[in-house]
């Protein structure tokens, strides 16, 4: 099916913001990291770059072609884009070598390219309005830049500042914290709010990850990647059929009416 840059969708193609949006959205940075770390030191770096790289546009594809929000498309389309946008920020580092705080500078005006061309074409940057093929392709091209650049400012702090994936999980957790307090308490603008908690989920999956499958002597508990790929992915199937269960009895339910 063709993608349609003027299809126009009767509801937004993304789920709504709550506490099951955000628990996935961690176990999906979380597995991402694990399963790129694993792949890339398992097999061939650049086999494994061009196998996620596929994977990762027949999921998207499988997202953009839906007329509507359905759970396993754009869950699926959102752990590709973990695993795919770790791959890529790792590859610029391991293979190019290009510093971390290179990379995350980097990324960094990427985004801000991604969410002013966004602004000016669509004159908002409401997740509640992505209603068209061209605010989704602005909002999955937002979401992988999120992730590259979560990647790089985790790495920047576990190993560039010294701070370790222990303390960089927790220095993230506590700062993820603020933006929804920015929201609840100050009411601050929740758009800007929705994406600066969105851009630290990435760092902070990622550095408790990297904490739990990286060697002692680099700071971790030593489970492995493959081993915490397998923990995080098990509640991330698990989470994405209870989420699609509720969301079919959502569909179908109809409200009783009186007389």
């Amino acid at each position: 099916m063709p993608l349609d840059l003027r299809r126009v969708f009767r509801a937004t193609k993304v789920p709504a913001i709550d506490g099951f949006f955000w628990f996935l959205k961690l176990l999906t940075t979380a597995m991402g990291e694990a399963t790129s770390d694993f792949f890339v030191h398992r097999f061939n770096p650049e086999l494994a770059v061009i196998v996620g790289g596929v994977a990762f546009v027949a999921a998207l594809y499988w997202q953009l072609t839906r007329t509507r929000y359905l759970t396993l498309p754009y869950w699926s389309a959102v752990v590709m884009v973990s695993i795919f946008g770790t791959m890529c920020a790792d590859t610029l580092h391991v293979g190019l070598g290009v510093p971390y705080v290179v990379s995350a500078t980097g990324f960094a005006i990427i985004l801000a390219l991604v969410f002013v061309s966004w602004s000016r074409t669509e004159h908002t940057l409401s997740i509640h309005s992505i209603t068209t093929t061209r605010r989704e392709l602005f909002y999955w091209a937002t979401i992988t830049t999120t992730f590259a650049l979560g990647t790089a400012v985790g790495d920047l702090s576990a190993t560039t500042f010294n701070l370790g994936y222990l303390t960089s999980g927790v220095l993230f957790a506590v700062i993820f914290c603020l933006p929804i307090l920015g929201f609840a308490v100050f009411r601050l603008n929740s758009v800007a709010m929705f994406w600066t908690a969105y851009v630290l989920t990435r760092p902070l999956g990622a550095s408790f990850a990297d904490y739990l499958a990286m060697p002692r002597d680099h700071g971790g508990r030593n489970w492995g990647p493959g081993n915490v790929a397998l923990v995080f992915g098990a509640f991330f199937v698990v989470g994405v059929f209870a989420l699609a269960a509720r969301d079919y009895r959502r569909l179908t339910t109809r409200p009783r009416h009186a007389g």
